[in-house]
């Protein structure tokens, strides 16, 4: 094999491979060695057939088959002998080829730039440490404790009121007539909250336990009998209990029903609780700085093609009079994931960061227990979609380096709290609307300026000068034709 580099523009590069007819022959006898023994031809032994023979019947399909194998092993290795990293699938375009001819062919490909990690030693990160106030997780629990429904017997003579619960069966009808769904037993509504049908619980209202209430309410647009809706049904209510609510205790007791040891492990589990909420949108805050002094790193060549592969993913779903209109934008916010990409994964290189079969298991493990009951469907998915395995990949891949990052990185620990951790995940927000409104108008302004960019038009005149510029409009014209043939 005989490697030539044709031509060479930037990133893009054309390779000159040659392959003598010698060795692709040498390649063809081989598979035809492999074929003869399985081959079953009449008037032959078994692994006896002549190679003529077996040349005349199966020669182009063997032909083909060694050159697709030819083709890939041959690109591989020229581009590795080449050293060359391809930013996609490279293009190829046979000049010569058939049986007993040389094989010649060019290998159009764009390379991915020579990329340093260097500059990540001196990343600066913020890590931050929510400290939780124990009155701000005393707050938590009773807020828990007063969203529990816990009520005690009212006494026989107490009539109901709001936020009390009452306990009935009920039998209804429309004109008289009973119909379908019209009784219920050891109905329960707490008062007040219209849970029921809309002004049913209004009505039972002052009832007390043993008391039959008539209840006349119309029945809604969800009922589930459609030819009833809007009617108006009476409804025959006999009261079995009436109970009032009855302040939680929070103690030991009440911890243990939450799933505590006690109530001093129920604060520490509240507090982390607390602590997690915030812990996670600070951490996004802290990689979303990483990533932007990485933006800020210097790379003079991007490769094409995965510039347009990546303005396509961010212009999904977008309309294409959209896309148009956005097209400056998405190609910026592209050229900053691409180089932002190929950094991250030379560090990744560097440091010799991989991903484990296995820490693809336990991340696929937590989305089953984030879709408790669909473990099937999210097994299946990833089964079927090998490229959902490979984005998952990416994923993990991507947050290991950004955890290596912040273990090299210049690290400032600092403990805030609650209230400053609202504040600066408020001010984030604030900065994220900002920054999407500037890309907006700068797109709107961008769009109007052609609009109102007025056409240049052309000026005739009988001068000399406009003589020597036809005349030099019509060499170029010549000129392209010739470049042409």
């Amino acid at each position: 094999m005989k490697v030539t580099i044709e031509n060479k523009k930037g990133l893009d590069k054309d390779l000159k491979v040659f392959i003598d007819k010698k060795t692709i022959s040498g390649f063809m006898d081989e598979k035809y060695e492999e074929i003869r023994k399985d081959v079953v031809i009449k008037g032959f032994r078994p692994g006896k057939v002549p190679t003529e023979i077996l040349k005349r019947q199966f020669g182009k399909a063997v032909y083909g088959e060694v050159i697709d194998k030819l083709l890939k092993d041959t690109t591989t290795k020229a581009l590795q002998e080449n050293k060359i990293k391809p930013a996609g699938q490279p293009k190829i375009d046979l000049k010569s080829f058939g049986e007993g001819k040389d094989l010649e062919y060019i290998i159009s490909v764009t390379e991915l730039p020579e990329v340093s990690a260097k500059g990540l030693n001196s990343i600066k990160v913020d890590e931050y440490v929510v400290k939780i106030d124990p009155k701000e997780t005393d707050k938590r629990i009773n807020e828990i404790a007063k969203s529990q429904n816990n009520f005690k017997d009212a006494e026989s003579n107490y009539n109901a009121k709001i936020n009390d619960l009452v306990i009935f069966d009920y039998k209804g009808t429309i004109d008289g007539n009973e119909f379908k769904g019209n009784e219920g037993k050891n109905t329960q509504l707490v008062l007040g909250k219209d849970l029921f049908i809309k002004g049913f619980d209004k009505q039972l209202e002052g009832v007390k336990s043993g008391d039959v209430k008539k209840v006349e309410v119309n029945l809604p647009e969800n009922f589930p009998e459609k030819d009833l809706i809007n009617k108006i049904a009476v409804f025959e209510c006999k009261v079995t209990a009436v109970k009032i609510p009855e302040e939680v205790k929070i103690d030991d007791n009440f911890a243990k029903n939450m799933g505590a040891k006690d109530l001093l492990n129920l604060k520490e589990l509240i507090s982390k609780q607390i602590n997690d909420e915030y812990k996670n949108s600070l951490a996004m805050i802290t990689k979303k700085k990483i990533l932007e002094q990485i933006e800020k790193e210097k790379l003079d060549q991007l490769p094409g093609n995965l510039i347009e592969q990546e303005v396509k993913i961010l212009s999904q779903g977008m309309k294409e009079e959209e896309a148009k209109k956005n097209q400056k934008s998405l190609e910026e916010q592209a050229k900053k994931r691409i180089k932002t990409g190929l950094i991250l994964n030379a560090f990744g290189e560097e440091n010799k960061i991989n991903v484990s079969q296995e820490e693809i298991n336990v991340e696929i493990q937590k989305q089953f227990r984030m879709m408790p009951g669909q473990e099937k469907i999210v097994k299946d998915y990833y089964e079927q979609n090998p490229a959902a395995i490979e984005s998952l990949r990416g994923q993990i891949y991507e947050e290991k380096i950004i955890e290596e990052i912040k273990k090299k990185a210049k690290t400032s620990i600092k403990e805030i709290t609650k209230e400053e951790a609202e504040k600066i995940l408020k001010e984030e927000n604030d900065n994220n609307l900002k920054e999407q409104a500037k890309i907006s108008k700068k797109d709107e302004d961008e769009k109007n300026k052609n609009k109102k960019e007025p056409k240049k038009k052309e000026v005739k005149t009988k001068s000399k000068d406009t003589k020597s510029t036809k005349t030099s409009k019509s060499k170029t014209k010549k000129a392209k034709k010739i470049s042409k043939k």
